[in-house]
């Protein structure tokens, strides 16, 4: 059955109020981000993503007379379909970055789309290292053993082919095997994306939020590459 005109425009309106949900709520977080410092940006957004996600699911519960819990329901698609669902969000997730990169790249030029993309990843890096320690219920100090879980819990480790080698009670060797940026790269007949400067503050970050004391060395990256068997390889020790 055709939608009518009205259901499409409703339609579209769905889509742009989970838009403008969305750019309100990343607003929010960097501004707290920019007035408070990064560390009060993680810990109020941990409050309010807590109190927030209950509201938006009970509204859309009722709003589409959902006799279970919209959680329950997602859950119910079960593990293959659900594990393409998270590949297809944090695939989302990346294109939503290198759409950003381009735009600006196209409009600025390199240089500020780097500086604006390893900013970018400063923050975030942190965010998603405090995160990984909450959805997993990992300790605050819980070293290299706690990293690696928080490593696989990324949305990144969907998208890229990656692998943990060289280990050690003290370090280990993370390293992309194959990545999609780069990837996409070379199909379009691009060079290689020089992201060693993004990479260190993006592991360095991600890192210490996981835990302070792990240290980050970059062992190859564009545009420093010493092992071409890989994307890039990053040591982290303690």
């Amino acid at each position: 059955m055709d939608e009518s005109p009205k259901e499409a425009f409703l339609a579209r309106q769905v889509v742009e109020a989970v838009r403008q949900i969305a750019v309100h709520y990343g607003l929010w977080l960097s501004e707290t981000a920019h007035q408070l410092g990064p560390e009060a940006a993680i810990d109020l957004e941990s409050q309010a993503g807590d109190a927030f996600i209950p509201l938006l699911t009970k509204r859309v519960e009722r709003a589409l007379g959902l006799e279970r819990p919209l959680t329950d329901l997602v859950a119910g698609l079960g593990a293959e379909r659900l594990e393409e669902l998270l590949k297809a969000l944090s695939v989302s997730w990346l294109a939503a970055d290198g759409v950003w990169f381009r735009k600006v790249e196209d409009s600025r030029g390199m240089h500020d789309a780097k500086r604006i993309n390893d900013s970018c990843w400063l923050r975030l890096g942190r965010y998603e290292g405090v995160r990984a320690r909450a959805v997993l219920g990992l300790p605050e100090h819980g070293g290299l053993p706690a990293l690696r879980a928080a490593l696989a819990a990324r949305l990144v480790a969907h998208v890229n082919t990656w692998d943990i080698v060289e280990e050690t009670p003290d370090s280990f060797v993370y390293r992309i095997l194959s990545c999609r940026v780069q990837c996409s790269r070379e199909r379009q007949g691009l060079p290689p994306y020089p992201c060693q400067s993004g990479g260190s503050v993006e592991y360095t970050a991600f890192a210490a939020g996981v835990d302070p004391a792990i240290r980050v060395t970059c062992l190859s990256c564009p545009p420093e590459v010493t092992q071409p068997d890989c994307a890039c390889a990053w040591r982290f020790s303690l």
